[in-house]
């Protein structure tokens, strides 16, 4: 079968403002789909770009014909390959090298709408009566502060209220009424909740969603995803928070209220994303795993996917010249 193959070689930039760069794999299978069952679209995610990450080398491999893509509301990137009837599994893999500098609060753009950031999400809440409670404590632990206090004191209530565990069923869908009522949870849990706050408080609050990337290892797999939140106050423009790492690594709570380490790569933003008008099924809760459609349902067969890293000795912008 033939591959089809897209490349994209950004622009040389300068390599003392960034912390590592590492090379990144993402591969995808999806198991054959049965002859008539209809058109698949496979929706794959790539690396965002911005002040804090580039993406110095792109390329896309795909057993199926297929194009970049960006939906409308965050401008999250994805590669959606397309087959009108595939008796084969389906075979991507995105190979991305990527500066990552460690991201501090910044300002915002100017005359930035941060509509989108104050809203409620179908899994995030915004203004219930069930965070009344906590809000009680965020607001008295603030006092009379400003935005950026009442963002620490819900910070602070968040790391130490809610305890990082995958136990049972229900954990990992970024569920505020998970997090409330369970007070556990995964990296989506601890920040759903905290965006939940944020928001009724009038702060904006925007999830970010990608990959770790260890430190201490040259190279490996990567087991799954991780998410993160950055919150906008006038004092502090856009404020990088990690609770669910604070609550991980007590020892790094301050480090993790005002920063994220280049220890992750960053794939997509927002939660209820719709990609396109080849995205005919309910709206994603999150998008970081690849998204398959059969005749517009989704996929509920097998998908495939493992994620691989390799650390760069220098920087592939420096390397390159």
């Amino acid at each position: 079968m033939p591959r089809f193959l897209i490349a994209l070689l950004a622009l040389c930039v300068p390599t003392a403002l960034y912390a590592r760069t590492f090379e990144f794999e993402y591969a995808v299978t999806v198991d054959a789909v049965e002859p008539g069952a209809g058109d698949v679209q496979v929706f794959v995610p790539l690396p965002a770009e911005d002040a804090r990450q580039r993406v110095l080398h792109q390329e896309i491999e795909s057993s199926v014909p297929g194009r970049i893509e960006s939906e409308p509301v965050y401008g999250n990137r994805y590669f959606r390959a397309s087959a009108p009837r595939e008796g084969k599994p389906i075979e991507v893999t995105v190979r991305v090298t990527v500066d990552r500098q460690v991201s501090h609060p910044r300002a915002g753009v100017p005359n930035e709408d941060l509509s989108a950031f104050l809203g409620p999400n179908d899994r995030v809440a915004i203004g219930h009566p069930v965070l009344d409670p906590m809000l009680g404590d965020v607001r008295a632990s603030a006092g009379e502060g400003g935005g950026e206090k009442k963002a620490r004191a819900i910070y602070d209530w968040v790391v130490d209220n809610v305890e990082y565990k995958k136990v049972g069923t229900g954990w990992g869908n970024g569920d505020t009424f998970w997090a409330c009522s369970e007070r556990y949870g995964n990296c989506t849990d601890f920040h759903a909740l905290f965006i939940s706050l944020a928001r009724t408080e009038g702060i904006p609050a925007r999830f970010e969603i990608g990959f770790p990337v260890p430190e201490d290892r040259a190279e490996g797999e990567i087991g799954g995803y991780h998410c993160w939140v950055e919150f906008h106050t006038e004092e502090t423009g856009w404020f990088p928070i990690d609770a669910s790492e604070a609550f991980k690594h007590p020892e790094k709570r301050e480090l993790f209220y005002g920063a994220h380490p280049a220890d992750r790569i960053h794939f997509t933003t927002g939660r209820d994303l719709r990609l396109g008008p080849h995205h005919r099924g309910p709206a994603l809760n999150y998008f970081v795993y690849p998204y398959v459609e059969v005749g517009g349902v989704p996929f509920t067969g097998r998908i495939d996917k493992r994620f691989r890293y390799r650390e760069l000795a220098e920087p592939a912008s420096h390397a390159a010249n």
